[in-house]
């Protein structure tokens, strides 16, 4: 009943049963991590017979049903005998509002209900003498605080550790000490899949990344270089009391400083809390910084109108911001998605963004898991992050293979000579990082070799005497253009553009590249 692996697939699964069906799977977002996991599930099932449960924990109440779809569309493949041998046919929910019976054969826990329910009923029907097969998506939450709550049992499960199956699913599996815990519970990494190999099998769409660089406005860079200094005369009191503080990773360093900020030494203390403040003010100030939100609108104004949309925001002010303009441009095809708009609206909204009725979703970080949008191609990154797993979920978002999706684009926005970490992908042959800048003066965007061959392009037309109409249209193109990386392409791929091309727009887009192309060589 199962459909063709991909070749990574079918390698990763005979790793996992040879590591006794244990381990932890490292897989770019949009390769196919659910349907690697569910397949391991129905081998299982066919190995046990109906005498295995299958226990999935995800983070949120969306991945939760993403799964439950997933689970049904995956049995729907098979023979109806089949699937009436492995798979009764309900899934039990737990979280997010559901409270289903924990008798299901399949059960999906949000990470929330199953601190305090999934240890005991794992343990209770290993102790009945059934099989447990536990899948942890979005593993890398669960190595702190409460959420170890749920590996509970594990100390328990010796006598019964011949029916007991893991397998951890993550695109950025954590490092250090938080690694160490999930292979304790989960089993050691067993595969890695990367970005660029994916993209070069074609389990992902290809892409190009784009960084465009900005600029502090009025006296906004006074005020980060004022901040700094005083962060590194506190930072060097800091490291003369504790000089690991130099020895260690962003996530390292801020746990220590949370905890100095309660030292019983009044003046580090101090110091501590000082600095964490100072951090936070920086951080906002380069987040919201003013240029950002010009360029995103001028951003969106140059792309295709066919285009759907995904920006990805840090602050809900900021994203509400964004909202109120884009949607005096575009009424009725504009939609946002955080925290504070409550599960319905943004349930609504992700699924009016899924059908089409809006093109453009303006999200913070309650969307960086748990969305699956095939069709959406581009991705504006209007405020950053230093979380480089943050970074790629993002990217993943708009990676997913569908009809009719050439090519992805991720824009990433990000203020010149601050704290803000600016490549954090791969330059590989087939997927290219390109460098823009971005002038709120002129409202426009600069790449210094696609501009020349521009500018030498529309002169050779006007020396060709086409007319206002026609120098119009370049323009539209050429402005098109300097915010995609089509110009880079090969002339047969762009010969082939122009020949299957749907409309006179589409046509005349190609025509242009194909000349930036030629007086580019």
């Amino acid at each position: 009943m199962e459909r063709k692996l991909y070749s990574w697939q079918e390698e990763c699964l005979n790793r996992w049963q040879s590591n006794g069906c244990r381990g932890m799977v490292q897989a770019v977002t949009g390769s196919g991590k659910t349907f690697l996991a569910l397949t391991a599930a129905g081998r299982l099932l066919q190995h046990k017979n109906s005498n295995l449960k299958v226990k999935i924990v995800v983070p949120t109440s969306a991945l939760m049903q993403q799964w439950n779809k997933a689970i049904k569309e995956f049995y729907s493949q098979g023979q109806e005998e089949e699937k009436g041998r492995l798979w009764a046919g309900k899934v039990g929910l737990r979280g997010g509002g559901f409270k289903d019976s924990a008798d299901c054969q399949y059960m999906i826990y949000v990470i929330n209900s199953a601190r305090y329910q999934l240890a005991r009923q794992i343990l209770t029907e290993l102790k009945q003498g059934e099989a447990v097969f536990l899948i942890a998506d979005e593993c890398h939450h669960y190595d702190s605080g409460q959420n170890r709550l749920i590996f509970e049992f594990l100390p328990f499960i010796e006598p019964y550790r011949e029916n007991f199956f893991t397998l951890g699913l993550s695109a950025t599996l954590p490092f250090g000490q938080s690694r160490q815990y999930l292979t304790s519970v989960l089993g050691r990494r067993i595969y890695t899949y990367g970005m660029e190999e994916a993209s070069r099998l074609g389990t992902v769409c290809q892409y190009d990344v784009f960084h465009i660089r900005l600029s502090f406005q009025g006296d906004e860079r006074a005020e980060y270089e004022e901040i700094t200094d005083k962060m590194t005369l506190l930072y060097s009191a800091l490291v003369n009391a504790h000089p690991a503080l130099k020895k260690m990773d962003i996530k390292e360093q801020f746990e220590l400083l949370q905890n100095l900020c309660s030292s019983k030494d009044r003046e580090i203390a101090e110091a501590a809390a000082g600095y964490m403040r100072l951090s936070y003010k920086r951080k906002s100030l380069v987040c919201l910084a003013a240029e950002r939100i010009d360029c995103a609108l001028d951003l969106v104004g140059s792309l295709d109108e066919h285009e759907k949309i995904l920006i990805f925001g840090e602050r809900i002010r900021q994203a509400e911001t964004l909202y109120k303009l884009l949607h005096r441009q575009y009424p009725g095809r504009v939609g946002r998605y955080h925290s504070q708009m409550g599960p319905q609206a943004n349930k609504n909204a992700l699924e009016r963004f899924r059908t089409g009725q809006i093109r453009i979703l303006i999200a913070c970080k309650a969307i960086d898991e748990g969305v699956d949008v095939p069709d959406a191609s581009i991705g504006i990154i209007l405020s950053g992050t230093a979380a480089r797993r943050q970074r790629i979920q993002r990217l993943g978002r708009i990676l997913r293979i569908n009809e009719g999706k050439d090519r992805a684009s991720l824009y990433y926005l990000h203020i010149e000579e601050t704290s803000e970490d600016v490549c954090f992908l791969p330059d590989g042959r087939e997927n290219t990082v390109f460098e823009l800048e971005y002038d709120s003066v002129w409202r426009r965007f600069f790449n210094p070799d696609y501009d020349k061959a521009a500018t030498k392009a529309l002169t050779d037309m006007e020396y060709a005497g086409l007319g206002a109409e026609k120098e119009k249209e370049a323009r539209r193109c050429l402005k098109l253009g300097i915010v995609r990386a089509d110009w880079r392409r090969e002339l047969e791929y762009m010969e082939e553009r122009i020949r299957d091309a749907k409309s006179t727009r589409e046509r005349n887009y190609w025509v242009c590249m194909k000349k930036v192309k030629v007086l580019m060589v």
